[in-house]
């Protein structure tokens, strides 16, 4: 039995991207928190946000995320803001081995400019808002076991270096 690897970081990131990759490489499930809330809830993350507010989407968020962390064998993607949460996170450092996936605004920016359905982001002044939100969680991110930065490196070479860590770590973290 091994230890969950979580991935947590900014959204528009990767972490579901290279959850799958990695998933596939260490023979483990792949678990997307978000898509199981959406799953459940039978509406977007933007619709839950638009329709019922953030506090409760994080109030099902934290409840889920328990949930899938009680498991084993699984790479799992949290949402952009889950690692906030002081139960989730205090789980994921318990039960997991757990990689903050780190790149620049300016990539981020890219990434995230012509997308409609993050609910957190001000399209008006994006730019701003990704600063903010990213300020408000590096000191947390940084709570995860590793950082991994993804600036110049491929995704293939970011899921070697992850895949190598957690292996190393002998799941004893």
């Amino acid at each position: 039995m091994k230890k969950n690897l979580v991935l947590t970081g900014m959204m528009g990131v990767g972490k579901s991207t290279i959850g799958e990759m990695l998933s596939k490489k260490l023979g483990l499930e792949f678990v997307d928190v978000d898509k199981i809330i959406e799953k459940k809830e039978k509406n977007t993350i933007n619709d839950i946000f638009k329709n019922k507010g953030e506090k409760y989407f994080r109030k099902i968020e934290k409840k889920i995320t328990l949930e899938i962390l009680k498991k084993n064998n699984q790479v799992i993607a949290l949402g952009g803001g889950a690692f906030t949460n002081d139960a989730i996170r205090k789980e994921v450092k318990n039960s997991s081995v757990s990689f903050w996936l780190d790149t620049s605004l300016k990539y981020l920016l890219s990434r995230l400019r012509n997308v409609k359905k993050r609910p957190l982001l001000n399209a008006n002044n994006l730019e701003l808002t990704i600063n903010r939100i990213y300020l408000e969680r590096k000191k947390i991110y940084n709570q995860a076991h590793f950082k991994i930065k993804c600036n110049s490196i491929s995704k293939k070479e970011i899921v070697n270096k992850i895949s190598t860590l957690y292996e190393n770590s002998g799941n004893k973290i």
